[in-house]
């Protein structure tokens, strides 16, 4: 099954526990429009390539598209399509007025030089330009894109529409209008829900372990702001493997190791190492290991389907937060809430980087910046609003946190669709 067919498959079971009508359904069934471009880049040794991408623009009925750019080698159609759809839900659970979009290009960055990147980026950007604006479609970084690249983004559409618009895109470096804690935001969002939830449940940080997957931005972030708190890390790992140790990981230490190292997998021994207490130890672990290591949070910070109807059984986790987006096939959903294990959905704890991206724009119109303090604050009042709101639905109608933030979604966008 595609990852748009699991996000189709999402929507269909919340539609039956809310009994929503049948043509609000078949309209957030399907993107309002789908952009595929195929662009030119001139590369380092001369020659010409052609590069493929796309911009998908699924519902604007709460306001404009809004959704990352991502820059990967196994991007395709659909999946841009789900993403496009999942981010029309998010920014509706945390009742921001936008709608979704998502774009993606063809591509391994990693194989690019950084003349090569730009050329591609522009080219791409040139592409897109006649059906996005700020008022329209703007998109913000997602995998292997960055401020820097949104930076290249806007300054491209400025050229191309005659005149410098600031507010084209979100996510971009501060000199270039961007909002302060938007870097931090998509984690910072989900600490603040799992803050909430350790509140609620008396759960003492310190006998709290956790295991991350993904050690990029998101996971990265994650890192640090739970271990700030008390959290004994005890897993991470990025694209290439990761670590498990039988003490708490600091991330700064760790972060260090993997650029020197360039995997987290390596760094076993440095970790060990650093902590400096006798008897600690780590062991090199691949992702699908890492993925089953007992802990009580387990923190998806990767990419999607990485829990599926294969290794759902097997997970010891007593509570998951999807910092990824699509992390949890639907079928392993159903066997993760059979056991009792907890899942904080995507669509609600990775929903603090497109709301503070709404800060951006808020921001850029108004020209007026505000200082990080506040971004958080704001944030924080938002995501806790949210999630009262999920948790009121759940219990609503004795569904799982993701089916009540798909109903939660939906209830807000079948009363705009029916305005």
């Amino acid at each position: 099954m595609s990852l748009f067919q699991n996000t189709l498959k999402q929507i269909w079971k919340a539609a039956q526990l809310m009994k929503l009508n049948k043509d609000v359904e078949e309209v957030l069934s399907h993107p309002q429009r789908e952009i595929s471009v195929a662009f030119p880049v001139r590369m380092d040794d001369g020659c010409l390539k052609i590069f493929k991408g796309f911009r998908i623009q699924h519902n604007d009925s709460r306001g404009p598209y809004k959704g990352g750019i991502r820059f990967h080698q196994d991007v395709d159609k659909e999946e841009v399509q789900a993403l496009a759809t999942w981010m029309t839900l998010k920014c509706a659970v945390v009742n921001i007025p936008l709608g979704g979009g998502k774009g993606g290009v063809i591509v391994n960055p990693k194989e690019l030089s950084e003349g090569e990147l730009e050329r591609l980026s522009r080219s791409y950007f040139r592409a897109i330009a006649p059906v996005i604006g700020p008022d329209i479609d703007v998109p913000a970084p997602d995998v292997n894109t960055n401020p820097k690249i949104m930076g290249w983004f806007a300054d491209e559409y400025a050229k191309w529409a005659g005149k410098d618009v600031r507010g084209i895109v979100t996510g971009k470096a501060i000199d270039d209008g961007g909002s302060k804690g938007r870097g931090s935001a998509t984690a910072q969002g989900g600490v603040y829900i799992l803050q909430e939830m350790a509140k609620r449940n008396n759960w003492n940080p310190a006998e709290t372990k956790v295991v991350i997957q993904g050690f990029g931005n998101a996971g990265g972030t994650a890192a640090k702001l739970l271990a700030a708190d008390g959290y004994e890390l005890v897993g991470i790992s990025d694209s290439q493997g990761g670590i498990v140790c039988n003490h708490g990981i600091d991330p700064a230490g760790l972060m260090q190791c993997k650029v020197e190292k360039k995997t987290v997998k390596n760094c076993g021994v440095h970790v060990s190492e650093l902590h400096g207490v006798e008897g600690s130890s780590c062991k090199m672990v691949e992702n699908e290991e890492l993925l089953l290591e007992e802990c009580d949070i387990l923190v998806l910070a990767a990419l999607e389907n990485q829990i599926t109807k294969e290794n759902a059984h097997k997970i010891k986790a007593k509570v998951i937060i999807e910092l990824a987006n699509g992390p949890i096939t639907p079928d392993a959903d159903e066997i993760l809430a059979e056991r009792g294990i907890i899942v904080v959905p995507d669509i609600l704890a990775n929903a603090g980087g497109v709301t503070v991206s709404y800060f951006e724009m808020l921001q850029n119109a108004d020209d007026e910046y505000w200082e990080e303090d506040d971004v958080n604050e704001k944030l924080h009042k938002i995501m806790i609003k949210a999630l009262a709101d999920v948790e009121g639905n759940a219990k609503k109608y004795d569904c799982t946190l993701r089916e009540a933030a798909f109903v939660t979604a939906i209830e807000r966008l079948k009363d705009k669709m029916h305005l």
